[in-house]
């Protein structure tokens, strides 16, 4: 368990407020510059380093260095899991509700998994027909669900051998319903897009439905949507 201390510190690198912003621009998924975020949050490339200065030294994000450029971004999915989990306890009497565009509710990815309307529907679709067992925090994948995502194109061993979570059952912010997290669910997402079952939206961490994807979804799972 962690130490009081620990916590502590960690809160009160996210709990200010232009940290905060920061985080949640880097929780849409694409990496960003210093630059790119002092603008997003209004403030100063100045400011801006001296807080990603600050979230480095904490191990909450990451920076990659490509020729002149230094793109930030969350340290790992343990960040991004967290960010999301804390989403769920803002009040909602502090502020006004946050409305959230219904493309972005339907479909978007939750670090490097498939969330909103369609994860959790696909969370559901899977365990109804038996390709996974809910436990409290994580999915167990059965045979049948084994071989499922096999012919699906995704294998089961190496995720299973890995250091990440294999299936975590990751509560939803707008639908409060859990979508497929962990090594499981960064694969089934990944496959999907390279199906072209689902497109990533210009900007942002919005996903799409495609053409292909309304009729894999539905001959493979029995999902549809209007």
């Amino acid at each position: 368990m962690a130490h009081p201390l620990d916590l502590a510190l960690v809160a009160n690198l996210i709990g200010e407020p232009t940290r905060a912003g920061m985080l949640s621009r880097l929780l849409e998924g694409p990496a960003r510059t210093a630059g790119e975020l002092a603008r997003e949050v209004g403030i100063s490339p100045q400011t801006a380093s001296g807080h990603l200065a600050r979230l480095l030294e904490g191990g909450l994000v990451r920076v990659e260095v490509q020729g002149r450029h230094r793109y930030y971004r969350l340290a790992g999915p343990d960040v991004a899991r967290a960010l999301e989990a804390l989403s769920l306890l803002t009040p909602t009497r502090a502020a006004p509700a946050v409305r959230v565009p219904s493309p972005l509710r339907f479909a978007r990815t939750c670090y490097d998994h498939l969330a909103g309307q369609l994860g959790v529907d696909l969370a559901d679709a899977l365990e109804r027909r038996g390709y996974l067992e809910a436990s409290e925090e994580t999915w167990v994948l059965t045979p049948t669900g084994e071989r499922f995502i096999t012919r699906l194109g995704v294998e089961a061993g190496p995720l299973s051998r890995g250091r990440r979570a294999f299936a975590r059952r990751c509560l939803d912010w707008s639908e409060r319903r859990a979508h497929v997290g962990g090594a499981l669910g960064a694969a089934l997402a990944e496959r999907l897009f390279t199906l072209r079952w689902v497109a990533r939206r210009p900007e942002g961490r919005g996903v799409r439905l495609t053409v292909e994807g309304r009729r894999g979804f539905e001959k493979e799972l029995g999902l549809s949507w209007p």
